[in-house]
C-alpha cells in the first residue's frame, strides 16, 4: 500500500465552467496542482479521479498526454469514484485533494500527512483558519471504505470526508493548525472573481523552477492587500450547504 494522492477533477461547474483546465501562467489549473502535490516526499503515488461523464474527456487526454494515472467514476457518487481509485490503485492512505486548489502546498501536504502518520488517525487534515483553498485530508484507507459502504446521505457520498467528520465517536480524528485567523482569506477556484484573483498571484510570483508556497503568498498579499479584495465575502464551502439541503429533501423521501 501507498500513500496515495487522489486529486477530484471535473469539467463541470456552474460558477465557472471547465475551471480545473484554465490557463493560470500560460499552463492548465489542473497541471499545477499535479505538480504541488507531487512535490510533496510524502506522497508515494498521485492519481486524477475524474468522472465518466463525457464533458470529463477532456481531463483524460490531459491525464493520458501527461502520463498521469487517471481513474474515471461516478460524476455524483464522490465517494464512491475514491473507494473504486483507492482499489484500483492499492492506497492506505488516500490524501484527497479537489483540482480547485491550485495554491495547494506541498509543505503542508507532508506536515499533514505525517500528523496522520504519527498517531492512529482515521481521518487527518488541514484544520482551524486557513485560508480556503490550501484544503487536504488523509483518510485511512479502513474507515473510508467504512463510509462508502454506509454512508447515504447526499453530502456524504458526494463530499467524501462528511460521514467520518460528523462521527468522532467512532473515528479517530485530528488535525494540523498552522494558521491563526486566516479563515476569511479565499484561494480556491469557484467563482470568476477567484479566477482573477488566481492570475494576478500566480503572475506575481510563478517563476520556472520554482513552486511557491502559502507563505509567499501571504507576503504578496501584506504588500498588496487589495489582492484579497477581488475575491472577499464569497461564502464559503456553498458546494456543501447545497449538498445539506439536499439531505432535507433525501430525508423527507424517506419518511423522516
Amino acid at each position: 500500500m501507498k500513500v496515495t494522492a487522489i486529486i477530484q477533477a471535473r469539467m463541470g461547474s456552474s460558477r465557472l465552467p471547465g475551471k480545473v483546465l484554465l490557463p493560470l501562467a500560460g499552463r492548465p489549473v489542473l497541471e499545477h496542482v499535479v505538480e504541488r502535490v507531487a512535490a510533496a516526499r510524502r506522497i508515494e503515488q498521485l492519481v486524477v479521479a475524474t468522472s465518466t461523464a463525457p464533458g470529463d474527456d477532456r481531463i483524460a487526454r490531459f491525464c493520458a498526454e501527461r502520463n498521469i494515472a487517471c481513474f474515471r467514476g461516478s460524476e455524483l457518487d464522490v465517494l464512491d469514484r475514491y473507494y473504486q481509485a483507492m482499489c484500483t490503485w492499492g492506497a492506505d492512505p488516500v490524501v484527497r485533494i479537489t483540482a480547485d486548489c491550485p495554491l495547494v502546498d506541498p509543505d503542508i501536504l507532508d506536515a499533514v500527512v505525517a500528523g496522520y502518520q504519527a498517531g492512529r488517525f482515521d481521518l487527518y487534515g488541514l484544520a482551524g483558519d486557513f485560508p480556503d483553498g490550501l484544503d487536504c485530508v488523509v483518510f485511512r484507507r479502513s474507515a473510508l471504505e467504512t463510509a462508502w459502504r454506509e454512508a447515504e446521505l447526499p453530502s456524504e457520498r458526494e463530499h467524501v470526508g462528511p460521514f467520518i467528520e460528523t462521527r468522532p465517536e467512532r473515528f479517530a480524528i485530528g488535525g494540523y493548525r498552522p494558521f491563526v485567523g486566516l479563515g476569511h482569506l479565499r484561494w480556491t477556484l469557484d467563482e470568476p472573481a477567484d479566477y482573477s484573483f488566481l492570475r494576478l498571484v500566480f503572475d506575481e510570483l510563478q517563476r520556472p523552477g520554482h513552486i511557491f508556497h502559502a507563505r509567499e503568498v501571504l507576503d504578496l498579499l501584506a504588500r498588496r492587500p487589495d489582492l484579497a479584495d477581488l475575491n472577499a465575502g464569497i461564502p464559503r464551502n456553498q458546494g456543501y450547504q447545497r449538498s445539506l439541503a439536499a439531505d432535507a429533501a433525501w430525508r423527507a423521501r424517506q419518511g423522516g
